[in-house]
């Protein structure tokens, strides 16, 4: 099989990978215990959970779209 066959590159599955691990890592910040009907707990609103983990969704997002849209180099 000839390399041009394949719609992308090594390099972009690798940084389609590590673009999703990104993601994965953002919505496990995310996670944690919750608040119930008689129990309020205040760390649902933590900085963590607020501004940390979508933005690191939001990188991870974005690294895979560049993943997607960078071309291979042609050798």
């Amino acid at each position: 099989m000839d390399k041009r066959d394949f719609a992308f590159g090594k390099t972009n599955y690798i940084l389609l990978a590590v673009g999703m691990a990104v993601v994965v890592i953002g919505f496990l910040l995310m996670g944690g215990a919750g608040s119930t009907e008689h129990a309020y707990n205040p760390d649902i609103f933590s900085a963590r959970r607020i501004k940390v983990a979508p933005l690191v969704c939001l990188a991870g997002f974005v690294s895979m779209i560049y993943a997607v849209v960078r071309r291979p180099k042609e050798d």
